[in-house]
């Protein structure tokens, strides 16, 4: 027979047993074989198409006798493979403490309290408290369990749970192992289906039963499928464009000029300036960024899939307790047939309802985690004397957990003096209904009662007892609390107060085309009230009961107008988000139960609770949130946008500053005029364009409109054909430009070193102005100037920084065979740069200006009505 809870919890290890076990055992981790350490980076960046080209200009120049540029080179190759692998090592120790975060946690008890900790920090010996949904952090054995059913298909591939069994003083030591039923062991990374238990750890990380069979821990997704599938398109158009025309120009400046060695220079460096290098770095950087960034608005992104789905999302379903409300829950109403309590601070309990309130505190638990329960007790300390609030001299014989068919909880309590006992139990009207055969009129009454509670937004529990005979003959007692005859005593009603930034939070959403939906197991009079208060459309509330009446087409009609769902069950809310998505509906879903696990996976953005949930709920979620707030929520998918229309920019910017420098590389061998840009120099401007991609726009501030405009087209591709067309617009008025200079100087007759250092300081200032003009999509130039971008400005200090010692600095100009560059020249590069990029931002005007009345301008979804 199991044995019962007491309040007569071991003391735990200390500080110090807990440090000599860590520096002895280490972690409770497995290897993590997947992590990629500063020589697997190392490695992988030696490999990329841009080093062995910078390698082989390197080696041309040898050839050529010219040992400077050669060095030179071989110097901006270890520049661009440092700065690849600070900006890849500082992803991978973002995702390793997002891996952390993502890490099952564990309640343990230590200097006699308990703490919730990190599954990693637990030890040897640790006393680990379990209970349902929970994923068990290591090898331990039972010394107490109640009710305990443990899924074990992880380490045994059988899907049925079994049960676990306290471990008894007298019995004799077992092997541990998985799949046994009835044994006192259980083991790290199964999961609690039913039930509690208390335990003592006795094997962690490899030493555990999943560290001897290698099963590693789950790891964060770095990439999203969707968008590593269009990158790989680009990467692959540009690549074949780089490599055929870099092959021409080997091969018709040798054979019209007669040098294959500045043929090769010449088809390098086209080679260069088409390779699409910046792409694969672009995503590392903004995936992992992103989820970096988002953490920091305490919400964990476990698959980073969800930062490109963010934008598109159309549906939020969400609770109601703990995400709209505040789950502070406080008593504040009191009922029985002919009396009641309302809660106004000073009126005590009258006589005629004190029963219903110690009935209801000895149905909760001893020692209480729940916030109605908390609250229970928190009344009766202050209403009930301390005979009537002890449980000293009573034994708990059984206690009954909230199964799926009956929302309810019982406990059952014996004076050892008395051989009868009594039942207390609390829960859902239905159930207590169902456990007292309460007769249709004295029903009717009683829901009166608590229609006009919840209309005030007050979830209502209904409290029964009942006697229980021949109480020490335990064998005979039910399975369930419905074998017990139990007698209706009152209703009790929490008041849960709404987060205050929760209307404003669903006011955003709405302006952002997002439909709020709130799914809750609460009364349709008490969902309606919290509906109205966080700023939903509650005209129309659709019950559980009806929803099981329905076929699935009439409920995907239904909830195209329905925005409040009551008395809903963990398959219904699969059904409605099921439907929702049938309606082409893009869904994110919010859960904390074992039961939401399948609505939260089936969704296209699985939310879990991180501060109530269970690990069961977040290891089927897309994203956590650490504080379970709906404005985390809200906070998240602002930043799902930003991110993404900072990725488009980057993208946008790759693309047109391409254009320039690849028709640098390639017009001198169309006129006959000398090579302009050479490695050296698209090494150089690697070293802007890197950055600028990368670390630049990832922190641009959000778009003025961002939660003004509908939801984004998920099935759109990352740059439409359109945005193409203005990228490439972009880079040939550029390229334009630079031609005009270079064509206009050399036919005056600019020596070859002065017509170098004039083009490439105007191609400089040019890229510059790429760089402003794509900050924003239409906000104005100064707007776009004044928004603060710490990495912008230091970027463009550094290359003004970099191309003033270029160009002035007599070694820096041997080196890139620069000439002297007078001021006047200075002059019009200068102009130059400025009337791009004020010709830019004209154009960007009207463009945009023709998209946003076409409505083009952010593909919004065509699932909107």
């Amino acid at each position: 027979m199991e044995q019962a809870a007491n309040n007569n919890e071991p003391l735990g290890l200390t500080s110090a047993m807990v440090a000599e076990r860590l520096k002895k055992d280490g972690y409770n981790e497995l290897p993590r074989p997947d992590r990629r350490g500063f020589f697997r980076i190392l490695f992988e960046v030696l490999r990329q198409p841009m080093f062995l080209l910078l390698i082989g200009g390197g080696v041309v120049y040898l050839l050529m006798g010219d040992r400077t540029e050669a060095i030179m080179l071989l110097l901006f190759a270890c520049l661009s493979v440092t700065i690849t692998i600070v900006q890849e090592s500082r992803s991978e120790k973002v995702l390793e403490a997002l891996r952390n975060l993502a890490s099952p946690r564990a309640l343990v008890v230590r200097d006699g309290k308990r703490i919730l900790i990190a599954g990693r920090e637990v030890v040897r010996d640790d006393f680990i408290v379990i209970s349902e949904g929970d994923r068990v952090a290591a090898d331990a054995t039972l010394f107490w369990s109640h009710d305990l059913l443990l899924d074990e298909s992880l380490l045994t591939g059988e899907s049925v749970p079994v049960r676990k069994l306290a471990q008894e003083p007298e019995s004799k030591s077992v092997v541990p192992s998985p799949g046994g039923e009835d044994l006192p062991f259980i083991f790290a990374g199964t999961l609690v289906v039913r039930g509690t238990g208390h335990a003592i750890v006795h094997a962690i990380g490899i030493r555990s039963e999943m560290g001897k069979i290698g099963r590693a821990l789950g790891s964060i997704e770095t990439e999203q499928p969707h968008l590593q599938r269009q990158i790989h398109s680009f990467v692959k158009t540009f690549a074949i464009i780089g490599a055929l025309l870099g092959g021409l120009t080997v091969l018709l400046y040798g054979l019209l000029r007669g040098s294959w060695l500045e043929a090769t220079l010449g088809g390098i460096a086209l080679g260069m300036s088409l390779l699409p290098e910046e792409f694969p770095l672009v995503m590392a950087v903004f995936m992992a960024m992103g989820a970096w960034r988002i953490s920091q608005a305490r919400v964990l992104t476990r698959r980073a899939s969800a930062i490109e789905t963010l934008g598109a999302t159309t549906v939020l379903c969400t609770d109601k307790t703990g995400t709209l409300t505040e789950n502070k829950m406080t008593v504040v109403a009191l009922l029985s047939d002919d009396a009641r309590w309302d809660q106004d601070g000073k009126s005590p309990v009258p006589d005629e309802l004190r029963e219903t309130l110690q009935t209801a505190l000895f149905a909760c638990p001893q020692t209480p985690t729940d916030p109605m329960d908390i609250a229970v007790h928190k009344l009766a300390d202050q209403h009930l004397g301390a005979d009537q609030t002890s449980v000293a001299n009573l034994k708990l014989i059984r206690a009954y957990g909230l199964r799926p068919d009956l929302f309810a909880v019982a406990n059952i309590y014996s004076n050892e003096a008395d051989e009868n006992g009594t039942a207390y139990a609390k829960g859902a009207l239905e159930a207590i209904t169902e456990l007292c055969q309460i007769p249709t009129e004295r029903l009717d009454s009683i829901r009166e009662q608590m229609d006009a509670l919840g209309l005030d937004g007050v979830r209502v529990l209904g409290i029964a007892k009942a006697t229980v005979n021949n109480i020490q003959q335990q064998e005979n007692l039910p399975e369930t609390p419905r074998g017990l005859s139990f007698e209706y005593v009152g209703l009790i009603g929490f008041a849960d107060p709404i987060r205050s930034n929760v209307p404003a939070a669903v006011a955003e959403c709405r302006s952002a085309g997002i439909r709020v939906v709130m799914i809750t197991g609460d009364y349709p009079a008490t969902a309606r009230a919290i509906g109205l208060q966080a700023g939903l459309e509650a005209t129309k509330v659709l019950a559980g009961d009806d929803i099981e009446t329905m076929s699935d087409e009439q409920l995907a009609e239904q909830v195209k107008s329905t925005s409040i769902f009551a008395r809903i069950q963990p398959n219904q809310k699969l059904r409605i988000v099921q439907s929702l998505k049938a309606n082409g509906e893009v869904v994110a879903m919010t859960g904390d139960g074992v039961n939401d696990a399948p609505a939260i996976k089936a969704a296209h953005i699985g939310i879990a609770m991180g501060g109530r949930g269970t690990d069961v709920a977040r290891e089927a979620s897309a994203i956590v949130l650490l504080d379970d707030d709906f404005g985390s929520i809200v906070k998240t998918i602002r930043l799902g946008r930003r991110i993404y229309d900072n990725l488009r920019k980057a993208i946008e910017y790759i693309v047109a500053v391409h254009i320039p420098v690849a028709g640098l590389a390639l017009l001198p061998l169309l006129l006959g005029l000398p090579l302009i840009l050479t490695p050296i120099h698209i090494a150089f401007l690697e070293m802007v364009i890197d950055p600028a991609c990368s670390v630049v726009f990832e922190a641009e501030k959000e778009e003025d409109d961002v939660m003004q405009r509908p939801p984004r087209d998920p099935a759109s591709p990352l740059l439409q054909k359109r945005r193409i067309v203005w990228a490439a617009l972009q880079g040939l008025i550029v390229l334009v430009l630079l031609a005009g200079i270079f064509i206009t100087a050399a036919r005056l007759g600019m020596p070859e070193p002065d017509l170098r250092a004039l083009v490439f300081t105007s191609l400089v200032f040019m890229n510059m102005g790429l760089i402003l003009v794509n900050r924003s999509f239409k906000a104005s130039l100064i707007s776009a100037i004044l928004r603060p971008n710490r990495s912008l400005w230091i970027l463009l200090g550094g290359v003004t920084a970099l191309l003033a010692t270029a160009v002035f600095w007599l070694p820096a100009q041997k080196l890139f065979h620069f000439g002297q560059l007078h001021w006047d020249d200075l002059g019009i590069c200068a102009i130059a740069g400025i009337f791009s990029l004020l010709l830019l931002e004209a154009i960007k005007s009207l463009w945009f200006r023709v998209d946003n009345i076409n409505g083009k301008s952010y593909e919004p979804s065509n699932n909107l009505r």
